[in-house]
């Protein structure tokens, strides 16, 4: 079967797709963010939790945890503005990692896919995805900009309640953060110090046709 990538087009196909699926399983994933509540494990993704508190009917003092995964019920029901932003963020990103791997892999089966040309756009579609450097500090973007965003929304009162009464922004009480973070950043990173620079190298030299 003919392919338009070259052997490093191949590398970089499959680096893209297991940085793409590291980052969107851990964008999806809620654990994130690992603690306790009325001694029960709770854990927070961005836009999911797991483990969450609830009142018994007709006893307003009596409150059980319910040991269920979900989803907020709405957006606006994420418990911080910085979780928000970063939810969203994040989504986008792993968004056009996906969309990059996917086009990688279609390169491995069609010939004439992807041109030098074009696996240097996708390389920098998987940048800006990824995060860049700016000012002597990292400015991360889309999914490295939200994994920042992130420890924003550890004052809010879900996660103290959570803590122990002790987080607060960049502090995380008796919190830890959990695998899926740094799954998530760990993609988004891969794709920048990996994947942009073997997309460069990707596409074969398109052929010229005399007309």
């Amino acid at each position: 079967m003919s392919s338009s990538l070259t052997c490093a087009g191949m590398l970089w196909a499959m680096l893209s797709l297991l940085c793409a699926g590291a980052s969107c399983t851990g964008f999806f994933m809620p654990y994130w963010l690992l603690g306790s509540q009325l001694g029960k494990p709770v854990s927070f993704g961005v836009f999911r939790r797991c483990t969450y508190p609830v009142r018994q009917e007709g006893q307003l003092q009596s409150v059980v945890m319910v040991e269920q995964c979900g989803r907020y019920a709405s957006f606006l029901g994420i418990p911080s503005l910085a979780w928000k932003i970063c939810s969203v963020v994040t989504g986008v990103g792993c968004g056009l990692l996906l969309l990059v791997a996917l086009t990688a892999l279609m390169g491995c089966c069609v010939s004439e896919l992807i041109s030098r040309t074009v696996g240097r756009v996708a390389g920098g579609i998987q940048f800006v995805g990824g995060e860049c450097l700016q000012l002597n500090s990292y400015l991360c973007l889309l999914i490295g900009s939200g994994c920042a965003l992130y420890p924003l929304g550890w004052n809010s009162e879900e996660v103290q309640q959570t803590c122990n009464n002790l987080s607060d922004q960049f502090e995380l009480g008796t919190c830890q953060l959990g695998w899926a973070y740094y799954c998530t950043g760990g993609g988004a990173a891969a794709a920048m110090l990996l994947c942009t620079w073997l997309a460069c190298f990707a596409g074969k030299k398109q052929k010229q046709y005399p007309y």
